[in-house]
């Protein structure tokens, strides 16, 4: 009987079958538990390993009786539009007696809410004295320094009230920087002497720069009262900047001029004080500087009539009022935008500028 050789290799096949399948198994369930798909950071490699960034901690519980934190509320500020007011009769004296609702105002002719007001009678002043130095004014020039002193000594209060002075000719100069002692400002003022060209528009243009950050008062309100206070016959024959610029620089400023004229011709002297009978170009121009920034034009004859202007100046700028409103319109398009102030008494006259550029921070805003 020949042996069966089969049997061998049926166990071979037999124990393959069972390899496979094991491994397969193994495969399927291995032994070694898979790493947890974010491990601890203490199981992390150093400790220092962070947690995802999309993953964010839960706020822990609020115990019983705790007072829930409050939630930081957003605040937003609003723009006020800045304005400085007079007020007179038909006599041209100042009324210094009235309340907020006397008053209304018109953006664009939209009326207005006004949200602040008061009598401004004692707001820090910030001076800017522009004294022409052209060969036009030489035989007017002493007096005119001398009642420019006189005008600093009345108006500028120790510890509270600056000015600076600036000459213009072929091109206006800082002679003097912001100072509150009047003594040095006298010194400065006496020394200057005539001659050249003028550049009118250029030295407003100048001012109008220097002013908008002048030095703030040390404690209390920021608030202060921007003037300038010019000192020409009108001409410009050299200047760079136009006078539309002059103007739009000193809107933008917030301050108001208040210019003297040095022509004499065509004064009236009938009355109490001169009139101006006729306006020449240059009269003019100092009238535009004025009615557009809310300032006053004065035409003296003689050194009397100048001191008093300067007086009249000081007295105005005791005796305004002071109105803020949030615009209606909230675009900051940077256009120029009118203002128009009155008041419901009969018989008075409201003087303030004429209007603002709608920038994101409007002329005084706050």
């Amino acid at each position: 009987m020949r042996p069966n050789h089969s049997h061998p290799v049926v166990v071979l096949v037999f124990l393959f079958a069972i390899a496979l399948s094991a491994s397969i198994a193994l495969a399927q369930n291995p032994l070694t538990p898979a790493p947890p798909q974010n491990p601890p950071a203490s199981q992390a490699s150093g400790g220092q390993q962070q947690q995802p960034q999309q993953q964010q901690q839960a706020p822990p519980a609020q115990q019983p009786g705790q007072q829930p934190k409050e939630i930081p509320t957003i605040r937003t500020t609003v723009s006020l539009v800045h304005l400085v007011a007079t007020v007179t009769d038909r006599r041209h004296n100042f009324v210094t007696d009235l309340e907020k609702s006397d008053f209304r105002v018109q953006e664009d002719g939209v009326t207005q809410e006004i949200r602040s007001f008061g009598r401004e009678t004692d707001l820090p002043l910030r001076i800017g004295l522009l004294l022409d130095t052209s060969n036009s004014i030489r035989p007017r020039l002493n007096f005119e320094q001398e009642a420019a002193i006189d005008f600093l000594t009345g108006v500028l209060r120790r510890n509270k009230d600056m000015a600076f002075l600036m000459t213009f000719d072929n091109e206006p100069e800082i002679i003097q920087d912001f100072t509150q002692d009047v003594s040095v400002l006298s010194a400065a003022i006496r020394r200057q002497r005539a001659g050249g060209g003028t550049a009118l528009h250029d030295a407003i243009f100048k001012a109008a720069d220097k002013i908008t950050n002048p030095p703030l008062p040390k404690t209390g309100s920021q608030e202060v009262r921007r003037v300038l206070v010019v000192i020409s016959d009108g001409d410009d024959n050299l200047s760079d900047h136009a006078l539309s610029d002059a103007i739009e620089a000193a809107i933008r400023a917030e301050a108001a001029i208040y210019s003297i004229s040095t022509n004499t011709d065509w004064l009236s002297l009938s009355g109490s004080a001169p009139r101006k009978m006729h306006l020449e170009p240059g009269d003019k121009v100092l009238e535009q500087f004025a009615e557009q920034s809310g300032g006053r034009v004065f035409y003296p004859y003689k050194v009397e009539d100048l001191e008093q202007s300067f007086v009249d100046i000081g007295a105005e700028l005791r005796s305004q009022y002071f109105i803020a409103y949030a615009p209606t319109n909230p675009q900051t398009n940077g256009r120029y935008r009118k203002i128009v102030v009155d008041t419901d008494r009969k018989g008075l006259t409201v003087r303030t500028r004429k209007g603002y550029y709608a920038t994101s921070s409007p002329a005084g805003a706050n």
